[in-house]
């Protein structure tokens, strides 16, 4: 048993890259091979006969092109291999293989995350999403009655709600910045708005990397550094729930604390996996979200006690971190950037046409909030959905009005084609349509 053991084991490390899994299909193994064979340095961004590897990588539907990737993203083929390979070992004996085996292994799978994230194994804690991460580190903090916290009111909503709750309760302070208007350009600007709201009571500020219903990209370092020059005891938190897999960085030059991200939305990992951050020197200080027996203890594997897990969908963690290493982040964010703008440019001078999505790479990345001038998003939603089954993510949210529509790596150039065919198509509508 200790040769399926090292067996398993070696499949979570992985060497760097792909290897042939054992329980994919010859054609998957193949088309991960072909992946492999290109030079790490080539720039691809524009290569659509690479790009058709990595769809062919994935299984997307033929019956709908899926613009809303942002929610929550689709695991490549391998990803979903492993899953069930793991998930039929687990039936083979549950309590011996979850809790002997692939218990075990997790170490493993925090090893390859914390080379993704550039930091320590120690200060990573696997959980199921973003909100869980962010809501341990909201509820875990010790706060006391006037404590202030800064956030912005284009945060997202359950982190807005987890910090409205211990207003309500323990009476701490929330001050909100408005980002307003969308995009914005101008990040002296950004971390104007945020130190202006600090004063000697702040104790944490909240940040959303990029916000999540236009895509916009805070300068997360920049503001933390500021902050923290205006009063040293501000701890600031982190939403990397778009950055994490998406934009190269590495969590410790961000300047920050606690970070929270999903690995399920650019990581393409398992439904219901995420990640916490926790600076070294802040464990013991943190509590934990589920109750422990010391829940002061500096390990930040205290995180991790929620009883009964799903020890499949964290052992395909590691996979989805092997497929993500043969492309690259780099190569990832670039193509992205590419497709959200190769939309935006073609749609920017139709009729009545409108973005709240920045261009620039420093201030965006995969996602694009658009609309059109006298048509709600829910209007704008269904109408793409009517005309060519283009399904995106509907928004209306404080300043953010539109719809949200976000590529993948699997997404072809056919299928943004298609959206802006299908734009122009109800530009033209509008003109044709009586004014109210």
């Amino acid at each position: 048993m200790m040769q399926r053991r090292n067996f398993l084991q070696n499949l979570m490390l992985g060497t760097g890259g792909l290897s042939a899994l054992p329980f994919t299909s010859q054609a998957t193994n193949q088309n991960l091979q072909r992946i492999l064979g290109y030079a790490p340095q080539k720039d691809v961004t524009t290569d659509e006969d690479y790009w058709a590897q990595i769809q062919w990588a994935f299984s997307a539907s033929p019956n709908l092109i899926n613009m809303s990737n942002a929610g929550v993203s689709p695991q490549p083929i391998m990803v979903q291999d492993a899953l069930t390979h793991y998930n039929k070992l687990c039936n083979e004996a549950p309590t011996y293989y979850m809790w002997r085996i692939l218990d075990e292994n997790r170490e493993a799978v925090r090893s390859k995350l914390a080379d993704l994230a550039g930091c320590l194994p120690d200060e990573i804690a696997m959980n199921r999403n973003a909100t869980e991460a962010l809501d341990t580190i909201i509820l875990g903090l010790e706060l006391q009655k006037g404590d202030e916290v800064v956030m912005s009111l284009q945060d997202y909503p359950n982190m807005l709600h987890g910090w409205r709750q211990r207003e309500k309760r323990e009476g701490i302070v929330i001050k909100y910045v408005n980002h307003n208007p969308l995009p914005c350009e101008d990040n002296d600007l950004l971390v104007r708005r945020y130190v202006e709201l600090v004063t000697e009571n702040t104790r944490i500020v909240h940040l959303t990397h990029m916000i999540n219903w236009t895509g916009q990209l805070l300068p997360v370092k920049a503001i933390s550094e500021a902050v923290k020059k205006k009063n040293p005891k501000i701890k600031v938190v982190v939403d990397a729930a778009h950055t994490f897999a998406q934009i190269a960085y590495k969590i410790p030059d961000l300047g920050c604390d606690y970070l929270g991200a999903s690995l399920h939305k650019w990581l393409c990992a398992p439904f219901g996996t995420g990640l916490l951050w926790v600076k070294k020197e802040h464990i013991a200080s943190l509590w934990t979200h589920t109750p422990s027996d010391n829940p002061l203890k500096d390990d930040i594997r205290k995180f991790e006690g929620l009883g009964t897990r799903s020890f499949p969908i964290e052992m395909a963690i590691g996979h989805a971190v092997n497929f993500h290493n043969a492309i690259g982040t780099e190569r990832i964010q670039k193509r992205l950037q590419y497709l959200k703008n190769y939309l935006l440019t073609r749609c920017v001078d139709l009729p009545n046409f409108y973005t709240q999505t920045s261009l620039k790479p420093e201030f965006s990345g995969a996602i694009a909030l658009i609309g059109f001038k006298g048509m709600t998003s829910g209007e704008l939603h269904n109408s793409l959905m009517k005309k060519s089954r283009i399904y995106t993510s509907p928004v209306t949210w404080e300043n953010v009005v539109g719809v949200r529509v976000t590529p993948h790596i699997y997404t072809p150039i056919k299928d943004m084609d298609k959206v802006i065919l299908t734009l122009q198509d109800i530009a033209k509508d509008q003109n044709k349509a009586p004014s109210k």
